[in-house]
Order: structure tokens, then C-alpha cells, then sequence
């Protein structure tokens, strides 16, 4: 499903049919499997678990696993760290007790032996921690939403993937503590790194190093002082430089995409539609009609002249206020109050 430096997800499917335990499995790095379909049981680190969309599991690094499909086969969303950029503050620590084992691989894990897999370990002869995360309805929405995420691997999908992590680890024991959002001057330092383009933030992780912070603190501290996530803040300061592109006569959408970061042109029109409820070349059209209407030409074609001037601004304007845009929240607050609350004498700017 995606692949990045720092995390990869899969889709795994697995067409087992057996009551009884499996071989031995393992991971070479930190994972949390989450079920889309099916159900089977788990034992893993001295607990016995079954794992099916209301109940999800961690898998530490080398922790021995096994597993039984009396109800046939499941298809699981499974997410495999490497590395511990994004996790390092939020990826429980129980003790373990390193062994010498040459088993199989895990789910998504390519096959091969492991080196100094660990056994779920015991801290003055208690279990260990169970690996069950319980999956209430808006964890299962945000794992089965990721691939929507799919278009913005830099930002968009890593604060996905954060807001999941966090979702599966709220409350739970071992978890380092971090809930509190840090200061506003993080926040505005991260808004002006994401406003200057800076170099170095080619992504959320790479930003958080800029500043000096995790990944997931930067995440939680901007959302809490300025009101949205980093992705949606960057697509926010995107749009921006489209429509004043745009204003200026560019006709290659494109090109313009491509020059503002986007994937693709596809991705440049969803990200464009989901700020403003209209495609690029819509709004490209209501610009040319804006300057009509004020005696000067477009510097850009944008359709017969005729047609631009028959088309006055305000109606274009008026036709935002669509049921798609009321779930939107634009910088600074709802787009009802800011945009959408105003009167029509307000939209009339012919």
C-alpha cells in the first residue's frame, strides 16, 4: 500500500485454514497488524489472544509468535517501523530477554533467520504485556483510510500513520508520555520553515529534526496552537501560491502541480477541491471572470470571452457553499463562519 524511509504498509491476506498453532514467526522491527476481514488467534510474549477488526496487536522487534486459523483465512492491515523516527516517543518498552532462534518470518516480513529474537519478557515473574490493542471504530476508519493517503508519502501519510499509532497506543502501559502539545513558538518556527520552503523539511520527519523534536510532538503541538495537522497546514500554503499562480495567467496546471509539489496533476485537483471546492480549472475560470468583470483581460486564456463575461463572480462564489465544503475546517476555524456564513451581498464583488 506505501513504502517510505521511516514506515511501510501492507495489505497482508492470509488463506490458512487450521485449529492448530503455526511454526514459530517473527519481525525484524516493531508492527502493528490491524484486521480488515476474518478473525484468528494469536499467542505471542505468554499471552493467547484473537485478533479480529475489534482487536489488533503489537509485534516487537524479534518477539516470538504464533498463529491459528479455525475460521479460515483474514486479510490485515500491517504496519512495519523501520527505524524509530516516528516511534521513538510512542512505542511501548517492556523488558525482554534476548534468545538465539532461527524461525520463520511474520506477517509482511521477507522470509529468513533471525538474529537474537527475543521472548516476551517478565519483570519479577509477571507476564508480559499483553500485545492486544483494542480497535474502537475510528482506529478501524483510520486504517482503512491510509490509502488516501497514498498521494502525499512526505507529510500527509506519516501524520496518518502517527494519528493511527496514537489511536492504538492511548492508554497503554510502557508508553512513553508525551499527550501534552509543547509551546506555540514550535508551531510558528514549523509554519515558517513550511512558508520559506526550507531545504531540509522535505518531510515531516526531516522538519521535526529541523526543529529539534519528534515527529509525533511536532504533530500534536501544531494541530493544538494552529488548528489543523502539518499536511493539511502545507496544502493550506499550496493553494496559495495556485491561486496567486493562477491569478497570474498560468495555464499549465501541470506544470503548476509538479512546481508546487503535488504528485501529479490528479493529486494537485483533489488537494485543490478538498480547500475550495472546485478543480483547478474552475477556479481558474472564476479568476478570469473576476478580472473580467473588472474591465481588465486575463493574462491567461480561460475559455471564450463571451462566456467569461456572461458568468458573473459572485455566482461562482456562491456555489462553494456545497455540502462537501462544511466538513472542511480552513485555517483559523470553521468555513461557515469565515467564508460560508457571509451574506451574498458580501460574495458580490463584480
Amino acid at each position: 500500500m506505501a513504502e517510505s524511509p521511516y514506515y511501510r504498509v501492507q495489505t497482508v491476506e492470509c488463506a490458512d485454514d487450521h485449529a492448530g498453532w503455526s511454526a514459530p514467526e517473527w519481525s525484524a522491527a516493531p508492527q502493528i497488524i490491524l484486521v480488515r476481514r476474518g478473525r484468528f488467534r494469536l499467542s505471542s510474549g505468554g499471552r493467547e489472544l484473537m485478533a479480529d477488526p475489534t482487536v489488533g496487536y503489537l509485534h516487537g522487534p524479534g518477539t516470538e509468535q504464533r498463529f491459528a486459523h479455525p475460521a479460515g483465512g483474514d486479510v490485515c492491515t500491517v504496519i512495519t517501523f523501520t527505524g524509530d523516527a516516528l516511534i521513538d516517543d510512542l512505542w511501548p518498552r517492556p523488558a525482554v530477554t534476548t534468545v538465539r532462534a532461527t524461525r520463520g518470518p511474520a506477517r509482511g516480513e521477507p522470509r529468513g533467520p533471525a538474529r537474537g529474537a527475543t521472548r516476551g519478557a517478565t519483570r519479577g515473574g509477571s507476564p508480559a504485556v499483553s500485545p492486544a490493542v483494542p480497535v474502537d471504530a475510528r482506529l478501524e476508519l483510520a486504517h482503512r483510510l491510509l490509502p488516501r493517503y497514498r498521494d502525499d508519502p512526505a507529510f500527509g501519510e506519516a501524520e496518518a500513520v502517527l494519528d493511527l499509532l496514537t489511536l492504538a497506543l492511548r492508554g497503554r502501559r510502557g508508553t512513553a508520555r508525551g499527550g501534552t502539545p509543547g509551546r506555540a513558538v514550535l508551531a510558528e518556527r514549523a509554519r515558517e520553515a513550511i512558508v520559506a520552503s526550507e531545504p531540509e523539511a522535505t518531510d515531516l520527519v526531516a522538519l521535526a529534526r529541523l526543529l529539534e523534536t519528534s515527529p509525533s510532538h511536532l504533530s500534536r503541538t501544531f494541530r493544538h496552537h494552529v488548528g489543523m495537522t502539518v499536511s493539511r497546514y502545507r496544502n493550506r500554503v499550496r493553494v496559495s501560491r495556485a491561486l496567486t499562480a493562477i491569478e497570474d495567467g498560468e495555464t499549465g496546471l501541470a506544470a503548476l502541480a509538479l512546481s508546487l509539489g503535488f504528485s501529479d496533476q490528479a493529486h494537485f485537483s483533489r488537494v485543490m477541491r478538498a480547500e475550495l471546492g472546485r478543480t483547478p480549472g474552475a477556479v481558474r475560470r472564476l479568476l478570469a471572470a473576476q478580472l473580467c468583470a473588472q474591465g481588465s483581460e486575463p493574462h491567461g486564456p480561460a475559455g471564450p470571452v463571451e462566456q467569461r463575461r456572461a458568468e458573473p463572480p459572485f455566482l461562482e462564489l456562491d456555489g462553494l457553499a456545497d455540502p462537501g465544503l462544511r466538513d472542511a475546517q480552513p485555517f483559523g476555524g470553521p468555513a461557515e463562519v469565515q467564508f460560508l456564513g457571509q451574506g451574498q451581498e458580501d460574495l458580490d464583488v463584480a
